[in-house]
């Protein structure tokens, strides 16, 4: 491939994190206009009402595991290692996050987020080792 297609599944996931910045301002609101909770409990994050904290924790979720995955797809797309196998795996990836962020903005069960997870993590997994088979057969 070695094209620009390993760049699509991170900017999904870009969206991704950008939906999930417009639902919790979205949210915050109207925590606010519903006499929930005062503006200054957002500036330190301290007793934030529910409705918003798993937004927030969600969006936090898109900064730890899928800074691997940015990684590497760049090192795949630098290494020309972004083949099918590579691209169907970042769409899994992403598509795994998108599931991920949606059940922990809505019904929050862990028993449906941490499978999900799992599916990330493992794809993810796989990422890396078919980068290291690259390597390894280069």
């Amino acid at each position: 491939m070695t094209g620009y297609e390993m760049f699509w599944p991170m900017v999904a996931h870009v969206l991704l994190v950008f939906l999930l910045y417009g639902l919790l301002a979205m949210r915050r609101a109207a925590i606010v206009k519903a006499g929930k909770a005062d503006r200054s409990v957002f500036r330190e994050n301290r007793d934030e009402p529910s409705e918003s904290l798993v937004v927030r924790n969600s969006i936090a979720n898109q900064f730890e595991l899928p800074v691997l995955f940015y990684a590497v797809s760049i090192v795949l797309y630098v290494a020309q290692a972004d083949n099918l196998l590579a691209m169907v795996l970042a769409w899994i990836f992403v598509a795994s996050r998108y599931a991920h962020a949606y059940v922990h903005v809505t019904i929050n069960r862990l028993s449906l987020r941490g499978p999900l997870f799992l599916l990330g993590f493992l794809t993810l997994a796989a990422m890396w080792a078919w980068l290291a088979v690259w390597f390894v057969l280069s």
